[in-house]
């Protein structure tokens, strides 16, 4: 896994694309969809559509087992304790429990396993590859996210209803939008708006 090349387009329901850097390849699966309200920006509607998910920079585990409605579910089930989670330690609320887990289950399972290549110079992950592999690869990484130095720069996007969620990179840790061109852009119009109106 690369996790230095993170980040993911998402589409608007209501129109528009925005390129959405989360930090962490499982905080960028975490917003693949959702439940109650959050269901409209499904983009896991059946197995294919996870598989094709995996395959994509930066994991890129192309599935040579496919996958299956099963593992679909628990990958949504699995998303959503990423999701519930981050939030949690963003607000610095105690983590719920029953999503840490589901966390623990799914890094339980065996992870993807790292192949070097026969020239010594690339790799790739050893098969069979399967969608829970996967999985457990994402909850492992989401553990040492929650657990490691960086779980204090767990943020929730400034934005007005903005609920994405991302680690904060920047070195002076002053990360505060999802992204520029879409929540700092508009706060960015509102505040001009608002100096002038109360200009003179």
């Amino acid at each position: 896994m690369r996790t230095d090349a993170t980040g993911r387009v998402l589409h608007d329901p209501k129109g528009g694309t925005f390129w959405f850097d989360a930090g962490a390849v499982c905080l960028d699966f975490a917003h693949t969809g959702g439940e109650g309200p959050y269901a409209v920006f499904e983009t896991l509607h059946e197995p294919a559509d996870l598989a094709g998910w995996l395959a994509q920079p930066p994991l890129v585990a192309v599935l040579t087992v496919p996958a299956t409605t099963r593992e679909l579910t628990a990958a949504r089930t699995l998303r959503q304790a990423v999701w519930d989670t981050a939030h949690a330690r963003a607000a610095g609320r105690p983590l719920p429990t029953g999503a840490v887990d589901v966390i623990n289950r799914a890094a339980a399972g065996p992870p993807l396993a790292p192949e070097l290549a026969a020239d010594g110079t690339t790799a790739a992950w050893a098969p069979p590859v399967r969608a829970g592999q996967a999985l457990s690869t994402l909850a492992r990484e989401m553990i040492g996210l929650l657990s490691g130095p960086l779980s204090e720069r767990i943020r929730v996007c400034a934005g007005d209803n903005c609920p994405l969620v991302f680690v904060d990179l920047s070195r002076p840790g002053a990360r505060r939008w999802c992204a520029m061109e879409r929540c700092g852009n508009r706060h960015k119009l509102r505040a001009l708006r608002a100096r002038r109106a109360t200009g003179p």
